[in-house]
């Protein structure tokens, strides 16, 4: 990650990290005593609007339309790419398109905010390091980002400055691609590495391409590396503790150190006004 200094001390960690941990459980217990399952549309289903007890229907891995991916001649924009570009990859050299996977949501209306569940995160320029990504880059929140050898998931590492949901108010659709390669890897989407496919979708708009070329998959992928998520308010609850306890005891987990140090590095760049990163 980024050689920007923090000016957090331990104890800023400590306090920051205890009042996020209770307004996580807070949500969690009122969204308990609503007693309610939120409608979130979920791009596996083709934006088809489906819920479970969690809010989590949005488990797909994409990138928004218009997001850059470096190709063998150049950068190019997803909606561009086709079957058989070669891809500079993190593992693996040159690798060849297999197939792009694409969804589309639309607004049933034009007039009300998106459900906050098929929100794409926005990963601010600089945010994992200097010049990384070198452009502000959209993913959903399952999507995953490789950071110090491991696989992130973009909605474990939200931290309200650098990295937030993007409230795509001045959109009523929204696209999404994923990049099949012949094993799962890690390309670079706005300069940064991030998961191709690990799992070919069979609600996606142009399945039926994939399914004529190479049929059925036989068998599950393995990941390119070990992937790291938060599984739901419990676990991001556990690991806010153990950042909170940190400065004194420290047991935190490879996930909890990747966040801390992405979340300081947020603080300390929304205080260079120049870079217009809004700090909360």
């Amino acid at each position: 990650m980024g050689d920007l200094k923090s000016p957090l001390t331990g104890i800023a960690r400590s306090r920051r990290n205890l009042l996020k941990g209770g307004a996580i459980g807070a949500s969690a217990i009122l969204v308990g005593l609503a007693r309610m399952t939120p409608a979130v549309a979920n791009c596996g289903n083709n934006g088809k609007d489906t819920g479970n007890e969690n809010g989590n229907g949005n488990s797909c891995s994409c990138f928004l339309r218009g997001t850059t991916i470096r190709t063998a001649g150049g950068n190019r924009k997803i909606e561009d790419l086709a079957t058989g570009d070669l891809l500079p990859t993190v593992f693996g050299g040159m690798c060849p398109v297999q197939w792009i996977q694409r969804y589309s949501l639309k607004k049933s209306d034009p007039t009300k905010a998106w459900a906050k569940d098929v929100l794409p995160v926005r990963i601010a320029r600089s945010a994992l390091g200097p010049d990384l990504p070198h452009a502000d880059l959209y993913v959903t929140k399952a999507h995953a980002l490789l950071i110090d050898g491991v696989l992130v998931t973009a909605g474990s590492l939200i931290n309200g400055t650098t990295i937030t949901l993007y409230d795509a108010s001045e959109h009523n659709e929204l696209e999404f691609f994923h990049i099949k390669l012949a094993r799962h890897n890690a390309i670079y989407a706005e300069g940064t590495p991030c998961e191709t496919v690990i799992k070919r979708d069979e609600d996606a708009v142009n399945f039926a391409e994939y399914f004529r070329q190479d049929g059925l998959p036989t068998s599950q992928e393995a990941a390119c590396a070990p992937l790291l998520s938060f599984n739901g308010g419990r676990s991001e609850i556990k690991s806010r503790f153990r950042s909170a306890i940190s400065p004194w005891i420290d047991r935190r987990q490879k996930l909890d150190i990747i966040r801390d140090e992405l979340e300081e590095r947020g603080i300390a760049l929304s205080r260079q006004p120049e870079l217009g990163i809004v700090g909360v």
